[in-house]
């Protein structure tokens, strides 16, 4: 997902919508001007909406029901008096708006009212923590897109695709992800109680994870039998230059062989990607293709091409389930153009845009309005990526010979191998 709007720069999938865990409002009441406070009549023109007339009776017949027939649910037995302070004009507005959206079977589409608005501006006075993992809606449910290295959610062994069944025992079945999100960001040092489905597993399991300040690394470098790996963990707006510098590293350290290892990287911003990606293409070659259905016209990000990478350099990316949005566009971008091959498992599958729209001062939409497509056309949102080499992260901590003993303080990652082999074996 892309993040974009007047107050935001771009950024793909992750405002890291901090689990880290890292026009008038409704535009029937524009058109009508009219004030939902007071009682409304069942009569209403027909409003025209993306070329269809939408008859808006019904609408106004339901909230003059409500009014008439409702009786909250703290109702005075004693008394003929009701009480609801959560019953008002304008929350009934937020919950129609809200309704509207949750429609569009969009998880990435969202309204923000007031408070879900001030979570996610980080309007918040206070100190608040998260656990430190990025998350979204995969078939309609919540679900751990990553677990951030280092983090709680690392520790507390959440794993991507990992489903959230509840927040504090309350059920995410209908639960928007920023509202999962406000549910789970709480002050540093208390605890938050996630209920967890891992794949595989037939019954979940109650997880409780400390709320902390979530510090979150960005590269790391290594060496390993001949080939050199650089560990991408997000696209900040640090990312190209510490990537860079990497890449300096790299051709000083006599290795001729490149390893990307972008798993768990949950997205980060466009221009990031589109830099590094820059590193390793020709000038003018298609990075991603930005497609805005039949709204507008096509956007097509090209390379900037730095040439920092010799073309003769072998290259793997090693993805996996945790691999989302920018590391997708990367991965998308250097396979299609015959530079890397993938190595790991699929996807996350986390390839659209958003434009944050302001609504009032203290109410906003967050609207889907383009979706990635790789080099070759290929969607990131439909199913994600699914690499060349597929190797199950079940092989990892394992060793195919017994006369050979696993030392548990050094696993053995059969991806990494496996991405090891490809890139020196030629």
């Amino acid at each position: 997902m892309i993040i974009a709007g007047d107050k935001t720069k771009k950024a793909i999938g992750a405002v890291f919508f901090s689990a880290l865990l890292f026009g008038a409002g409704f535009y029937y009441g524009s058109e009508r001007g009219r004030s939902l406070g007071n009682n409304a009549s069942t009569a209403s023109p027909q409003v025209q909406a993306a070329e269809q007339k939408v008859d808006m009776d019904t609408f106004w017949q339901a909230w003059d029901k409500l009014n008439k027939k409702w009786v909250p649910r703290n109702t005075s037995t004693s008394t003929a008096t009701t009480t609801n302070e959560g019953d008002t004009p304008q929350n009934r507005v937020y919950g129609a708006i809200s309704g509207m959206v949750s429609s569009l079977g969009d998880p990435y589409t969202t309204f923000l009212p007031p408070t879900e608005n001030d979570v996610f501006e980080g309007n918040i006075e206070g100190e608040f923590g998260g656990v430190g993992m990025e998350i979204g809606k995969r078939d309609g449910v919540l679900t751990v897109i990553s677990p951030l290295k280092d983090t709680p959610a690392e520790s507390a062994g959440l794993q991507p695709g990992d489903k959230i069944l509840a927040v504090e025992s309350i059920t995410t079945e209908d639960m928007s992800v920023q509202k999962a999100v406000q549910r789970i960001r709480g002050e540093v040092g208390t605890d938050v109680t996630l209920t967890i489905l891992s794949e595989g597993d037939s019954e979940s399991r109650d997880v409780e994870i400390t709320r902390s300040t979530i510090q979150v690394p960005t590269i790391e470098t290594s060496q390993k039998d001949g080939a050199y790996i650089i560990a991408l963990y997000n696209f900040s707006a640090q990312s190209a230059q510490l990537f860079e510098e990497a890449l300096q590293e790299f051709r000083q350290s006599g290795e001729d062989d490149l390893v990307i290892d972008l798993r768990g990287n949950a997205g980060g911003f466009l221009q990031a990607a589109v830099d590094v990606t820059s590193h390793f293409l020709p000038e003018g070659e298609v990075v991603v293709r930005e497609n805005y259905g039949d709204k507008r016209e096509p956007r097509i990000h090209r390379s900037s091409g730095y040439g920092t990478v010799p073309a003769s350099t072998d290259v793997a990316v090693l993805v996996n389930g945790g691999s989302a949005s920018a590391a997708e566009i990367v991965a998308g971008a250097l396979r299609d153009n015959n530079t890397a091959q993938l190595v790991g498992e699929k996807t996350f599958g986390k390839g659209s845009v958003q434009e944050l729209v302001e609504l009032t001062e203290d109410t906003s939409l967050k609207i889907t309005v383009a979706r990635w497509l790789t080099p070759d056309g290929v969607s990131i949102s439909e199913n994600g990526l699914t690499p060349d080499e597929v190797v199950d992260a079940s092989e990892n901590n394992t060793d195919e010979d017994p006369a050979n003993s696993v030392d548990t303080n050094d696993p053995v990652d059969a991806q990494l191998n496996r991405a090891i082999e490809l890139v020196t074996s030629n």
